[in-house]
């Protein structure tokens, strides 16, 4: 029978204090969430405040240290937790026995990015954010637009605003003459022909080929937009109307005897057909873009490559010296007190993030200085391991760090992840970048003959000679990756003389 008893039991175990959970979730935010979260803080907190563009700046650090002095003099710091270190923060993740506590990270690998020195960024060059166009106009105000700016009658205009109702996002008129007959009401009956006339209109309408009830439709009346003088338009249409089947399948032999054309002629109609746009509709998008703000910049200095943090983009947040000051140990000043620690954990928990980040891209960078001086082809393999070794930090903790987070660099914007890949190794015993393969193999299809393109088998073979040695499998994985199609979907006839 069992009977309850008290047993002392010596352990170890990680405490996740609140400054540490608050760093570690500003670590894996975007930049844009980061400003949000700072925008919540201020508006709850009175003992931070924002840095107007008058102020002078104040670095993350030397705010941190005033919240500091200001809480060791007003007593407050009996009652603080131990600060933030960049060495609790890399086993934040890690259990008792060293092992990460999030094991997907360990299987995360990805593509990669530049190297270089300290200097601290100061906004001064000309690289501000681009402000988005927030017209948001949808493809149904656009197309009613046209059409009250046209010589429509007041009956034709209703019959109008019917069409475009029945018009999806791609362009197409998903509605019969006899839904749109039914739409329009009893009291408003409209005959067939009525309708099929002022369907003309809208198909007359920007984009082409909108208003469309099939994909032959919306090539067709793309196509009529052409000018009669246009090589092989005519040829064009007929493929448009009745051949697009053996288009799909590639039957370039049968369609040339079909249509009693020569391999020139069918060449240049189908060139006509292929630059048509089989969704037309979205083209015009309603929905504001989002824009990619770079977290850190790279450039080439004197000396090589260079890693900036973008401080425009980063929370310009300072304590409240005057609420500061104003705290003392009297009891009625304790919300105040609670306030001044929890500002002193966020400026301190933002600068461990800024530090963090600014030495996990400086590691990316000097270890891909050759992609940003050569290219993809030039990209070596690395994963997060090897970044986690060399800035001393937990593999979860460069995964938080790398997600959602870019870089600005010569070659555009790029995701950190990207500079991330898995290894291939090559026939001298070298290893390679699964990336600079894939640029390998898309650099092979793009000067290939499109009447005799390269089969994955043959660019297994071209890679070996040049010491890459992946399998046929391992082409068509990375080739489809990319959404090339096979060789047989590539080859074209070839144009006779």
């Amino acid at each position: 029978m069992l009977k309850p008893s008290l047993q002392l039991r010596l352990g170890q175990q990680l405490t996740m204090t609140p400054q540490l959970q608050q760093a570690i979730r500003l670590l894996q935010l975007p930049a844009l969430e980061l400003q949000q979260q700072v925008r919540e803080a201020l508006e709850q907190n009175v003992m931070l405040e924002a840095e107007d563009d008058g102020d002078e700046v104040e670095s993350l650090e030397s705010a941190a240290l005033e919240a500091d002095a200001f809480e060791a003099r007003t007593g407050a710091a009996d009652a603080a937790e131990q600060p933030l270190s960049e060495a609790t923060l890399a086993g934040a993740d890690a259990d008792p026995d060293g092992e990460p506590a999030e094991a997907a990270a360990d299987d995360w690998e990805s593509n990669s990015a530049p190297a270089a020195e300290a200097s601290t960024w100061n906004g001064d060059d000309d690289r501000s954010m681009e402000l988005s166009d927030r017209s948001g106009e949808s493809l149904h105000e656009h197309l009613l637009w046209q059409l009250e700016l046209g010589r429509l009658g007041e009956r034709e205009l209703a019959i109008a605003r019917v069409i475009v109702d029945g018009i999806n996002d791609d362009g197409y008129l998903t509605d019969s003459v006899e839904d749109l007959n039914e739409a329009l009401g009893a009291g408003f009956a409209a005959t067939p022909a009525e309708i099929e006339a002022v369907l003309g209109h809208v198909q007359a309408c920007d984009p082409a080929g909108v208003g469309a009830r099939s994909v032959r439709e919306c090539i067709e009346l793309q196509l009529r937009q052409l000018s009669e003088e246009v090589p092989c338009r005519a040829l064009a249409l007929e493929i448009a109307r009745h051949h697009l089947e053996l288009v799909a399948q590639q039957q370039y032999g049968p369609l040339r005897r079909i249509l009693r054309a020569s391999d020139e002629e069918l060449s240049v109609a189908l060139a006509l057909v292929r630059s048509c746009h089989p969704r037309p509709g979205s083209t015009i998008q309603p929905s504001e873009p989002d824009y990619i703000v770079p977290d850190v910049y790279v450039r080439r200095g004197t000396e090589g490559w260079v890693v900036d943090l973008n401080l425009s983009a980063l929370p310009r947040v300072r304590l409240n010296q005057t609420y500061a000051g104003m705290v003392t140990r009297a009891s009625d000043h304790a919300v105040l007190r609670t306030q001044l620690q929890e500002a002193r954990w966020l400026l301190r928990s933002l600068e461990i993030r800024n530090e963090t980040l600014l030495k996990v891209a400086r590691c990316i960078v000097e270890r891909q200085a050759a992609f940003l001086n050569q290219g993809e082809e030039a990209m070596e393999p690395m994963v997060l391991r090897d970044v986690a070794e060399a800035v001393e930090l937990h593999e979860s903790t460069i995964s938080r760090v790398t997600t959602g987070k870019y870089m600005h660099t010569p070659r555009g914007v790029i995701e950190f992840r990207y500079f991330f890949s898995s290894h291939v190794a090559g026939n001298d015993g070298s290893e390679l970048s699964s990336t600079a393969i894939r640029a390998k193999i898309k650099k092979l299809i793009a000067a290939e003959s499109p009447e005799a393109p390269l089969s994955d088998s043959r660019i297994a073979d071209v890679l070996s000679t040049e010491g890459v040695k992946v399998a046929r499998r391992t082409v068509a994985k990375y080739r489809e990756s990319m959404n090339i199609a096979p060789s047989s979907e590539r080859r074209r006839p070839p144009p006779r003389n």
